[in-house]
């Protein structure tokens, strides 16, 4: 894959523009660059004064930073999304039904699709949700699902299913984006995400617990010092929801409520931005000043809803991501329709093996692993770093999967010197309610600002792009 000629969004093979970029392309050809150089300074003065920025863990400067945001859009033509909306909630789908069953009855693993050990021996297992039932059977109600582009086809690199973040920024990059060129709004058609909040508030409130007629819906935070604290906010903000942190919160009678001036008010869906780890100190780390006491044996009897629910965790681990294609056959008796990239489970020998011999081809990465932390990137990598790569592998297999180093598509992007192309991903966003998923047209795509990097987070020096949905386009 890492061989095949690098997919151009915005061109083909033979240097014309794509269709669905024609209109854009022209516009930008016809802008002077002293105003687009004018709106990158007012973009980054625009996200600094909104405090759109993150923090990296384990840095001691403790510094806040703006995320970079890249004024080409990524544009992709109806048709093409809507296959890609298709596949992504019969995915997610189908890993709400996996949840459903490793928490109950087990059938997949009595049946052998998959082993045991992959789940009962899985640190995301939460032998605490065995029997817990769930409003709607729904445990993932937001899903932020990786998709690249190699080629002529999309693949999921990766499933999020426990907090995801980054739809803030999705919601952000085109707000930004409108304001300052609403004259691409008005001759292009392209697909709205702005009802995002609508959608999410709409999909929470469903999963109230039994007998709520007009459920308290919050976002729950670790606090100000959180590296996704902005979207915290940002997300409360724009659903018209309380923004509240453990210590808000109360149980009582297996109940909860939160604080307020006039007296406890109940609370029956809580968005959670808290790792499951956190969340009740009576059951998960006693340790724990972001949780609420009490909160599992409230959850347990009905009384409140957990948007994830805890336990998702396991459904979403590198581990299992490999299975996922035969969990969809499993439960719903179709193939996928978006495949993932081919994977070696470097627990399996044969899989450790071919590995170890092409380790300057492929990428390594954490089973558990996240933020683009804990991998190798073969290709790009020294020797030296592959050698030490090589011992942590050898000393710990089960702990990583491996893939091959697929040829990531890449859009034109503004760089230093100019437009150069640059290697994206794409995050769109799914919401369960059971009854029904909904998505806006769209995503969150990162882009690897450093030349040649594959790497998108914005941890690792990745930045942002509008993501446009064309409707009408081919």
């Amino acid at each position: 894959m890492l061989s095949e000629p690098i997919y151009d969004e915005m061109h083909d093979e033979a240097g014309l523009v794509r269709q669905h970029y024609g209109k854009y392309e022209r516009w930008l050809q016809a802008t002077d660059p002293s105003r687009i150089a004018q709106k990158r300074v007012e973009a980054d003065r625009v996200f600094n004064r909104a405090g759109i920025t993150f923090s990296v863990y384990g840095e001691s400067d403790g510094k806040e930073r703006l995320i970079p945001f890249d004024l080409i859009p990524r544009i992709i033509p109806g048709k093409e999304w809507k296959q890609l909306e298709k596949g992504l909630k019969q995915r997610v789908l189908a890993l709400n039904l996996f949840l459903h069953d490793i928490y109950h009855r087990q059938k997949i693993l009595r049946d052998g699709v998959v082993p045991d050990e992959y789940i009962i021996g899985n640190a995301q297992y939460r032998p605490e949700m065995r029997d817990v039932d769930v409003p709607g059977g729904v445990y993932a109600h937001i899903a932020g699902i990786d998709i690249v582009r190699a080629g002529d086809e999309y693949y999921v690199l990766e499933d999020n299913l426990r907090v995801p973040s980054g739809v803030s920024y999705m919601l952000e990059n085109r707000r930004l984006m409108m304001r300052l060129f609403p004259e691409l709004f008005s001759s292009n058609r392209i697909a709205p995400v702005e009802h995002y909040p609508d959608l999410l508030l709409s999909s929470l409130r469903a999963v109230h617990p039994v007998g709520v007629v007009d459920p308290t819906v919050v976002v729950l935070t670790p606090g100000a010092y959180n590296s996704a604290y902005f979207e915290h906010a940002f997300l409360a903000h724009n659903m018209g929801v309380d923004l509240v942190e453990g210590k808000d919160l109360f149980v009582e009678n297996e109940t909860v409520f939160k604080r307020t001036i006039h007296g406890p008010k109940r609370v029956d869906v809580i968005y959670r931005r808290v790792d499951d780890d956190f969340l009740d100190p009576l059951v998960f780390r006693s340790d724990s000043m972001l949780g609420v006491p009490g909160l599992m044996s409230a959850y347990r009897a009905g009384r409140v809803t957990l948007a994830n629910a805890i336990g998702t965790g396991v459904a979403d681990d590198k581990s299992i991501y490999p299975f996922v294609p035969d969990i969809i056959r499993y439960y719903l008796s179709e193939e996928p329709i978006l495949n993932n990239v081919p994977t070696y489970q470097c627990r399996k020998p044969e899989d450790l093996a071919y590995t170890l011999e092409h380790l300057p081809e492929l990428v390594v990465k954490e089973t558990h692993g996240a933020g683009g932390y804990g991998m190798l990137v073969g290709p790009t990598s020294t020797q030296a770093e592959i050698e030490a790569f090589r011992s942590r592998l050898k000393a710990n297999p089960n702990a990583y999967i491996a893939q091959p180093t697929l040829a990531l598509s890449a859009c034109p992007t503004f760089v230093e010197n100019g437009v150069a192309p640059r290697h994206i991903d794409l995050r769109p966003f799914v919401l369960s309610s059971g009854k029904s998923s909904t998505m806006v047209p769209g995503g969150l795509t990162r882009v690897a600002l450093k030349e040649g990097s594959l790497v998108v987070n914005s941890s690792q020096g990745g930045g942002t792009k509008d993501t446009w949905v064309v409707e009408g386009a081919c």
